[in-house]
């Protein structure tokens, strides 16, 4: 017989046992150094897919090495991890007045602390909410740290909101009646974060400065990518329905104004049917795609081919991939599931006869990032038995490692664009854009950029006034991808006469910073420092700012935007020179600035080298010898390593690479002396022997 007793038993032992099976609790994780500077715990048991598994890169172990060597720099009891209900629980605490950064490709904020986030791979839609091309799970933090979460899931962060009862730094309690200090946000001393799955891996990575944190982390992904010489032009975005013969019209007009072109972008009319697409050429508008890109090759421009990665039905694709692809379609479209390598080889083969084998240079790959109302939903099933949300959050990073892979095989260096991206992708070829189109927010999205590893553009796509046209262009000459997109409005660099000049100025100058820019690439791989990063990123700068960056070491960029004749710029400390003049500004104070409408504010760091060509047309072809002129600013000695490579191959991974010393020495009488250091001269070097020292500043 059963009593009540006893079914107060049985109900106490069945919760017990749904307790038991349901939570496992780990109050302090086991932290293991995995590679210098970099810990590891796991708790529960993780995904079998996880964004550094699909971005599947090496760490350089060996430059990672190279950084400052310290101890964990958190208080290890004070991190809690633990499973319950098939959700993992994570908590890491936070000092009063410590900032974080990261959390995503975010346009609004550096500083994200006190924000909610839901990191979930998406359109930008104007809220920093989590919800972006980037969601990457990564934060730095002021005090020198970083955190990173391997999970392919919708994860959400609470980053200095919650307050929990038992909390060692409680916030004071105030009487919203009687106070003028009451918050609706109380002091919070943790980041707390929710993940959907059974358990993960964690990493915290060292600094001890936030610059040695993102770099130790963009080491462990194997270095920022070193572009193609080329990629790092100027390119423009063709109308959409452009033919071979239009385009290559438009190549004469470039020409015809004396506007830097090396790589054209082919939008959806290359295709005999987009959205959904094909992947083959259209024989109206691309008779002779291989006389196409041999006409452009021969004067000095690539092809990049835009693409997204739905299946039309009346593409040959079509039946080889139909049982290899997911249960639902996007506009009609199937989705692959390119996580199993037999749609990884359809793709390859089609891919390699269709495009590489013809000359194709690169990809732009749209629409792998939202809006919820067209992709996929997250009832999807896809036969890989990977989730809807998982494939969600690494769709477009699978899809830059595999595309990344082919140009690999094939020892050519690829640049191109995409839409979605996440942890892991330091070390792939692609820029991320989007369609959201405000000046400001791009910048802001520039500088958060280089806290995540990824590499954003501020395109340029139309303009209400020349004023606004001459501001964005600007942007866009001094960011990884200097990219005019006329794909909808067919808009040419030369679209506001009255300010051509000024636009093809800064074309212009931004080919002849070539060499700086290309070095700016080179610290990006082999040292993992961002070529465009935030000012937070500068040791010792105590300003908060989110309208101006740095270009490599040397070089501030302080945009100006349509409406503004002042601006108002934040010097870190030593002294800083204005780029065009040589003449001093200040040094570790805001300062207020008025910019002629034809130049774009530069300032240059005492003792900066800036290593420059003539003005030219394309980025140095392979073997070609250009001038070069090096620029010295201030009053300090200094020196440089000039990296250069073939500018087009992997060859430098074999060691086919140059790296020349740039020495500027003061005598006795305090003259200033340049002096050009060859380590190696049977090496690659695309420069000429008989150097020009310029010192800016003469006074």
């Amino acid at each position: 017989m059963i009593t009540k007793m006893n079914c107060r038993k049985i109900s106490f032992l069945g919760m017990l046992l749904f307790a038991m099976l349901n939570c496992s609790a780990q109050s302090i994780p086991e932290w293991k150094m995995i590679h210098p500077g970099i810990w590891k715990a796991v708790i529960g048991k993780p995904d079998a897919m996880t964004l550094l598994s699909v971005a599947d890169a090496t760490p350089n172990l060996e430059a990672m090495s190279k950084l400052p060597k310290g101890s964990f720099p958190l208080p290890q009891g004070e991190i809690s991890m633990s499973v319950v209900d098939h959700k993992t629980y994570l908590r890491f605490p936070l000092e009063k007045g410590e900032q974080l950064f990261g959390l995503g490709l975010n346009f609004k904020n550096v500083n994200q602390r006190g924000k909610i986030f839901n990191l979930h791979v998406d359109h930008y839609n104007g809220e920093d909410n989590g919800r972006t091309h980037a969601p990457v799970p990564f934060y730095v933090s002021s005090k020198g740290y970083g955190v990173l979460i391997d999970a392919a899931r919708y994860i959400t962060v609470y980053a200095g909101t919650g307050v929990r009862t038992d909390t060692k730094n409680p916030p004071e309690l105030l009487d919203r009646n009687t106070s003028k200090n009451w918050k609706a946000h109380p002091y919070s001393d943790a980041v707390e974060m929710l993940v959907p799955a059974d358990g993960v891996a964690v990493y915290v990575f060292e600094g001890p400065t936030p610059m040695q944190v993102v770099q130790r982390y963009n080491l462990m992904n194997g270095g920022g990518y070193l572009p193609p010489k080329w990629g790092l032009g100027f390119t423009q975005r063709v109308p959409t329905l452009y033919s071979q013969t239009d385009i290559l019209k438009e190549v004469q007009q470039f020409k015809e104004h004396a506007f830097p072109l090396d790589f054209i972008g082919v939008e959806p009319g290359w295709q005999s049917m987009a959205y959904p697409c094909t992947f083959e050429w259209d024989k109206t508008r691309f008779p002779n795609p291989k006389s196409f890109i041999d006409s452009l090759s021969a004067q000095g421009i690539r092809s990049n081919l835009w693409m997204n990665p739905y299946v039309s039905p009346v593409g040959s694709l079509y039946p080889k991939l139909k049982p290899l692809s997911a249960s639902h379609t996007v506009w009609n479209g199937i989705i692959p599931d390119i996580t199993l390598p037999k749609t990884q080889q359809i793709f390859k083969d089609h891919f390699i006869k269709e495009h590489l084998s013809l000359g194709v240079s690169g990809y732009k790959m749209d629409e792998t990032d939202g809006f919820d109302s067209w992709l996929w939903p997250d009832v999807t099933t896809f036969p890989s038995g990977y989730s809807a949300e998982q494939m969600r959050q690494m769709y477009g990073l699978k899809m830059q490692r595999m595309t990344a892979g082919w140009f690999k095989e094939m020892n050519k260096r690829t640049f191109g664009l995409t839409r979605a991206s996440n942890a892991g992708s330091s070390g792939l070829p692609y820029v991320i854009y989007n369609d959201y189109y405000d000046h400001k927010d791009f910048i802001t999205a520039l500088v958060n950029s280089s806290f995540i590893g990824i590499l954003w553009t501020p395109e340029v796509r139309a303009s209400k006034t020349a004023e606004e046209w001459v501001r964005r262009i600007q942007s866009v000459c001094f960011s990884p991808m200097a990219m005019l997109n006329a794909w909808a409005d067919g808009t040419k660099p030369w679209s506001f006469p009255e300010v051509e000049k000024a636009v093809q100025d800064v074309a212009q100058l931004r080919m002849q910073l070539l060499p700086y820019i290309y070095n700016c690439f080179s610290q990006y791989h082999f040292e993992g420092k961002p070529p465009f990063r935030s000012m937070q990123l500068v040791e010792g700068f105590r300003f908060s700012t989110k309208d101006q960056y740095m270009m490599g070491d040397q070089i501030i960029v302080a945009p100006m935007f349509a409406g503004e004749k002042t601006r108002t710029v934040h010097f870190p400390s030593g002294k800083w020179y204005d780029f065009y003049t040589g003449d001093f500004v200040g040094e570790n104070q805001p300062l207020v600035i008025t910019a002629s409408l034809e130049k774009i504010p530069l300032f240059v760091r005492d003792g900066g080298i800036i290593p420059m060509v003539p003005p030219h047309f394309h980025a140095p072809a392979q073997g070609e010898k250009l001038a070069l002129e090096i620029r010295h600013y201030g009053k300090m000695p200094a020196s440089i390593e000039l990296y250069d490579d073939d500018g087009i191959s992997f060859d430098y991974e074999k060691g086919m690479h140059s790296k020349t010393q740039l020495v500027v020495t003061k005598n006795e009488k305090g003259e200033l002396k340049g002096n050009m250091i060859r380590r190696s001269t049977d090496k690659v070097f695309s420069y000429k022997e008989d150097v020009v020292w310029k010192f800016m500043t003469s006074k």
